[in-house]
């Protein structure tokens, strides 16, 4: 079949705005073309609402106020299918005005640039950007350039940009390295703080996840003002193996594909970005401690965090009175108690897991690279949850 080479840019992709007329369309097979695309709908859409306290008005990592997100979308030739994903925890500048942050590895076999300092100082300076894996460094340089140039960053001599990556060689033709300052200036200049497009977009254009089509995907959780009325909200770049389970029900398996499917095959390796935002006032101890139970999230889908998965957290609080003074000498912040933060735990396991969810339902089918990767097909998925008693009320 004769292909015409086609490339696009997809910039700051807003759902049911301007640019979401410029979705990336997969490349189209001949025998694609006889049957329309199955429509792709969320979790909820499905019936698959986790846990017990209910999300923001976005379901989103955009709910934790001031937070934004941009993607830009690289598609080119048959080849090229991979992207950038920008988060900002906030509007101004993240080099003068750090937010407490932490990371947490569950399996560490992954690029996370930046990370070390993270740790170390407690806090986070740069935005956080996802792309592939042999894109971490180019990715690096473009931040550090953009961010030398804001204002007030005049004098600055060292920047700890915080870049993390999935590999998404399947798909795409990583050893080009094809995200650069281009696509990261985009990103960042699109970055909304409007709902988050999910899918086969920005970072997730070429990722694979359970043997599907994987992607971006977000979710949040508001906690009832007796509670402190928090939001926590979760961004996911899935790219991860297992045996896929939704609330339970066994759709891996009962759809024939899933991790030791045939013994030595297929071992789930992969990886996962999770970034978790929260406007609850907490500094890098309780953060750690936030992003360590977002992995209870991915274990919930099924994950067993493999040998070859890098399963990273970022985790970081936007709140107004934990923000740090670049040059600041003493911190005096009030910050929430040990005991305040069991609702929080209970919120970042639940957004986690629908984050995933949506990150799977939500893409579409892509080829590229020589292979094609299906999308979980969704009517297969209802039928399983139905056997399993999950429905519109999304409880078994």
């Amino acid at each position: 079949m004769r292909r015409i080479a086609r490339a696009w840019c997809v910039l700051g992709l807003l759902m049911g705005g301007p640019a979401a007329a410029l979705a990336p369309k997969e490349e189209k097979m001949a025998d694609e073309k006889k049957a329309p695309a199955e429509a792709r709908v969320r979790a909820r859409e499905l019936g698959v609402a986790p846990g017990i306290f209910t999300p923001g008005p976005h379901n989103g990592l955009t709910d934790v106020a001031g937070v934004r997100v941009g993607h830009t979308t690289l598609m080119a030739g048959d080849s090229v299918r991979t992207g950038v994903t920008a988060i900002l925890p906030h509007g101004g500048n993240l080099f003068r005005e750090r937010v407490p942050a932490a990371i947490h590895v569950a399996n560490g076999f992954g690029k996370l640039l930046g990370s070390t300092q993270v740790n170390e100082l407690g806090e986070l300076e740069s935005p956080v950007l996802l792309t592939c894996t042999l894109c971490v460094w180019r990715v690096a340089d473009a931040l550090v350039g953009w961010m030398l140039e804001q204002p007030g960053m005049e004098d600055v001599r060292s920047i700890n940009p915080v870049v993390g990556e999935t590999n998404d060689g399947r798909l795409n033709a990583i050893r080009t390295r094809p995200v650069g300052e281009k696509e990261v200036r985009a990103a960042l200049a699109q970055a909304s703080t409007g709902p988050v497009v999910e899918g086969s977009v920005g970072a997730g254009t070429g990722t694979v996840a359970f043997g599907w089509k994987g992607g971006i995907g977000t979710s949040s959780r508001v906690l009832p003002k007796k509670l402190g009325g928090y939001t926590v909200g979760v961004l996911v770049q899935s790219n991860f193996g297992g045996v896929l389970q939704v609330l339970g029900a066994p759709v891996g398996r009962a759809l024939g594909r899933y991790a030791f499917q045939k013994d030595v095959e297929e071992r789930g390796d992969g990886s996962i970005m999770i970034v978790v935002a929260t406007d609850a006032p907490l500094e890098h101890r309780n953060l750690r401690r936030l992003a360590e139970r977002a992995t209870l999230g991915l274990g919930r889908t099924g994950s067993s965090a493999s040998n070859g998965s890098g399963d990273y957290v970022i985790a970081f609080s936007t709140a107004d009175s934990v923000r740090r003074a670049f040059n600041a000498e003493r911190l005096t912040a009030e910050t929430l108690g040990n005991d305040a933060l069991s609702p929080l735990f209970q919120a970042v396991v639940e957004a986690t897991e629908e984050a995933i969810y949506n990150s799977l339902f939500m893409a579409s089918t892509v080829s590229g690279n020589g292979q094609k990767v299906e999308a979980i097909p969704l009517s297969s998925v209802r039928e399983v949850l139905r056997r399993h008693g999950i429905g519109q009320a999304g409880r078994p």
